[in-house]
């Protein structure tokens, strides 16, 4: 009986898996694909025919075209990644700044009013992105940050998501630790970059991977605050790839996937420890 469950559940999990795996296959075997070819199996969403869309599991045909033409003949695709990357890469050094120290502050000082700074936090992590909408919208109006890639950026530097996820592991660090350090005579922000840093790693490569995947794929963002078409990420642009293009869409979609898969991958096992650890109860 057991070995039957463990057959089951390794079924399970491979069919999952595949099933998971198959739309980034999709996107690879699509950009393989020449106009003619995707044309024949996806004619009638592209030219609005009658009839019902197919798939093969390979392409008949394998092509390199979409790929050159991404490498040589799209210099936009570059600008709108590089985009992409200085919005990602600005969030996280906000985090970096002003997240790690919120988090290590909530975790280890007994300040006066800590408990209900540390719920309106989760409060803030709940709220969509359409509730503060409007009020982020008059701030960065006001501030003169509308149409800048600031205007994506300062708003993500103070996300309250990476702030519980490390609040979380910080708290794990013993006591006793800090107080020995203490008695040695380190101080405060000694104590934060010697004995908070390596013991809190988890949390901070954790929070960092995922919000490394939030900012790289947000859209109603840079969509409400950003009019200008040189600045947009590559979110935007994809959407804006007519659907008689689909071969180069697809190929541009599966190039763009590939550094938050490489993120993922280095990071999956600070990942689980983030989930893991975010899931535990006071």
């Amino acid at each position: 009986m057991r070995k039957a469950v463990k057959l089951f559940s390794a079924a399970l999990l491979t069919v999952s898996g595949l099933l998971t795996a198959a739309p980034l296959f999709f996107l690879f075997c699509g950009s393989l694909m020449g106009s003619g070819e995707l044309g024949t199996y996806l004619g009638p969403y592209i030219y609005h025919t009658d009839g019902y869309a197919m798939w093969r599991l390979f392409p008949l045909y394998p092509t390199l075209r979409n790929l050159i033409r991404l490498v040589l003949d799209s210099p936009e695709f570059f600008h709108m990644f590089w985009n992409t990357m200085a919005v990602t890469l600005g969030i996280l050094a906000g985090q970096f700044l002003f997240g790690l120290p919120a988090a290590w502050g909530l975790a280890r000082y007994p300040v006066f009013g800590r408990r209900l700074f540390y719920m309106l936090c989760i409060l803030l992590m709940m709220l969509p992105f359409q509730v503060t909408m409007l009020s982020a919208y008059l701030v960065l109006n006001r501030l003169g940050l509308l149409d800048t890639l600031w205007a994506v950026i300062a708003p993500g530097a103070f996300s309250t998501f990476s702030v519980f996820l490390m609040y979380r592991f910080f708290c794990g660090i013993p006591e006793e630790i800090l107080e020995s350090a203490r008695i040695d005579g380190a101080g405060e922000f000694q104590i934060f970059v010697r004995i908070g840093f390596p013991l809190g790693a988890s949390g901070i490569l954790s929070a960092f991977v995922l919000q490394f995947l939030e900012c790289f794929g947000m859209i109603e963002q840079p969509l409400v605050f950003i009019k200008k078409k040189s600045l947009w990420p590559l979110s935007l642009y994809l959407p804006e790839i007519e659907a008689q293009q689909a071969g180069f869409a697809l190929c541009c979609s599966f190039v763009a996937l590939l550094p938050p898969l490489l993120v993922f991958g280095m990071g999956q096992k600070y990942l689980e420890a983030g989930i893991t650890a975010g899931a535990i109860r006071e």
